[in-house]
This record gives structure tokens, C-alpha cells and sequence, in this order.
């Protein structure tokens, strides 16, 4: 089996010092393209609890560093 990122939050610090955050996923309507019975089921629950989630976290820090600015 090959190593996929289905879904990702990270937060870091660029080359110019600047803290960031990133926030990825597989879009969901591609789960059952790529995975199988019950591999995809599972996957796509995960996406579903975790999606809203890290979305959140991602845009409520992205406004915290903002402001900072």
C-alpha cells in the first residue's frame, strides 16, 4: 500500500520567520475513486469528523496571526 496524506494541519514558521498555518484534505467525492469497501467508509468518516474541525482551527489562528501583524 502507498502512503497518501488524506487530511493535514500544520503549523510552522517560513524561511522569513513568519508563523503560518496549512490546512489540506482529500476532497471527499474522491474517496470512493481511490479507495475501496470498507477502506473508503472509514475514510470518509474521518474526513467528515475532522474536516469542520481543522478547517476552524485553521481560519481562527490565520486570523489570530493577523491581527498581530
Amino acid at each position: 500500500m502507498k502512503e497518501g496524506n488524506i487530511i493535514s494541519f500544520k503549523v510552522f514558521i517560513d524561511n522569513k520567520g513568519t508563523l503560518m498555518t496549512e490546512y489540506s484534505k482529500l476532497p471527499i467525492e474522491q474517496v470512493k475513486k481511490i479507495f475501496e469497501y470498507p477502506d473508503s467508509s472509514y475514510i470518509e468518516k474521518v474526513l467528515k469528523q475532522l474536516e469542520p474541525k481543522l478547517f476552524n482551527l485553521h481560519k481562527s489562528l490565520e486570523e489570530e496571526l493577523s491581527a498581530l501583524k
